[in-house]
């Protein structure tokens, strides 16, 4: 890997999402060599990930450079690798581009699709975990829309309109609004020689209500929001499979579509070497005590999704988002600092700074600590804490341009297809 030896301690840190990032930016200037692994040279901002599957944003504003975030950084190093193992007894990792040995590791590899081993949903539902799957969905959702005006046959062009998106949770949700917002400003005005009307938007949740980790009255309001934008909310329906043309419920209910959007579940990004059973918890993710090491290493330390960090008040461990991997990032920097110097660590307490989500133009629900509101005021504090925490002055100001046109234009310009995503379309006409 050509990462020269050093007098320093080596910290190798596995993933540049936001804890990754995070624990680097606050490891600067400290007495230490940092390495940065990640298979792809970007940071991606995921919450964002949905306006780019549904055409509101390009990927390159959401988007960062990881090699620009340790520009200035003395004794940082950047690589673009897979990592494939990790040997603790060695405390070695192998990756793809070579071997590299750590004094400290950080598994901060974040979550992956959780299809619950469900082969058939793995192989035919759209998953958006990453720029490229959102780009796929994006090709898929306007070549549906092309393929629709091909056909003469009524079943195959409703089936192409019908979007089936599984998962009630914020992702779900936010991207079930910009569908309906598609549905009602953009298609009309593209596909005139189609009756875009019947087009349908379905969000399916196995529980008794959608936004199930936020209160019951921003629950009742977001369900409110989606049905006024022509949303069809169905509730207590567990997805049993689908076959690339019907969705199976546990009950009578089917769904007929050529696009399953799958938002139901994640899961840790595990990497071999500590994929054994006395190393996880539910969700496929490390299990770590209140400092952030994993059971058995004190030298290896796990944050944000990939990490379960058990307590009283979260006996499931913290919540699979972005702030709680920017606070253990911040808070494990000085803990290796700590460490280093020989003085006890400090726990990890986090601080639940509340949640949001988004359900279209003019319409959020905020849960914040103290305070709970919907509406319009919601929808300007979501997108106030999103462009700031978006990196780099260019994506914010690019986002906040696309924002501010969007909304006047009541449009979406990108909605592209950039790279066709293979479908068979013969399917439908068995």
């Amino acid at each position: 890997m050509n990462i020269p030896r050093s007098s320093y301690p080596r910290i190798v840190i596995i993933g540049g999402g936001f804890g990754g990032i995070s624990l680097a930016r606050r490891l600067h200037k400290k007495e230490v060599q940092v390495v940065l692994l990640d298979k792809n040279n970007y940071h991606t901002f995921q919450p964002l990930l949905y306006q780019v599957s549904t055409g509101g944003l390009e990927p390159d504003s959401i988007a960062y450079p990881l090699r620009k975030v340790l520009i200035g950084y003395e004794n940082f190093y950047f690589r673009m690798a897979e990592v494939q193992e990790i040997l603790p007894e060695k405390k070695m990792i192998t990756t793809n581009i070579g071997v590299l040995s750590y004094d400290y590791l950080v598994v901060a590899t974040g979550s992956e699709t959780n299809y619950y081993g469900n082969d058939e949903l793995e192989k035919y539902a759209m998953a958006m975990k990453s720029i490229p799957q959102s780009l796929n969905l994006r090709s898929l959702i306007l070549e549906n829309f092309e393929q629709a005006l091909l056909t003469d046959e009524y079943h195959e062009r409703d089936a192409l309109m019908n979007f089936v998106i599984v998962g009630g949770g914020p992702t779900g949700v936010e991207l079930a609004g910009a569908l309906a917002e598609i549905k009602k400003g953009i298609l009309p005005k593209d596909y005139p020689d189609l009756d875009t009307r019947r087009a349908q938007i379905n969000i399916l949740q196995s529980g008794d209500r959608i936004l199930n980790a936020m209160s019951v009255q921003a629950s009742k309001k977001a369900e409110d929001f989606l049905e006024d934008l022509g949303v069809q909310v169905w509730k207590d329906v567990r997805v049993l499979g689908y076959n690339g043309k019907t969705v199976r419920t546990q009950t009578d209910l089917t769904f007929d579509t050529a696009t399953v959007i799958w938002a139901a579940g994640v899961k840790g990004a595990n990497i071999k070497g500590l994929d054994a059973e006395q190393f996880l918890a539910r969700g496929n993710r490390l299990r770590v005590n209140a400092h952030n090491q994993v059971e058995h290493y004190p030298e290896i330390f796990a944050i944000g999704d990939i990490a379960c960090m058990q307590s009283d008040a979260y006996p499931g461990g913290h919540p699979m988002m972005a702030q709680p991997a920017m606070q253990q990032g911040r808070h494990l920097a000085d803990n290796l600092e700590r460490l280093i110097a020989g003085k006890p660590l400090a726990p990890f307490r986090y601080k639940d700074k509340g949640s949001m989500a988004t359900i279209g133009r003019n319409k959020a629900v905020c849960d914040l600590k103290r305070f709970r509101f919907q509406g319009v005021f919601a929808w300007f504090v979501w997108m106030f804490v999103h462009l700031f925490f978006l990196i780099g002055f260019r994506n914010r100001v690019v986002v906040f341009v696309n924002w501010v046109y969007n909304y006047v234009r009541f449009d979406r310009e990108a909605r592209l297809i950039i790279r066709p995503y293979q479908r068979n379309y013969d399917q439908f006409r068995d």
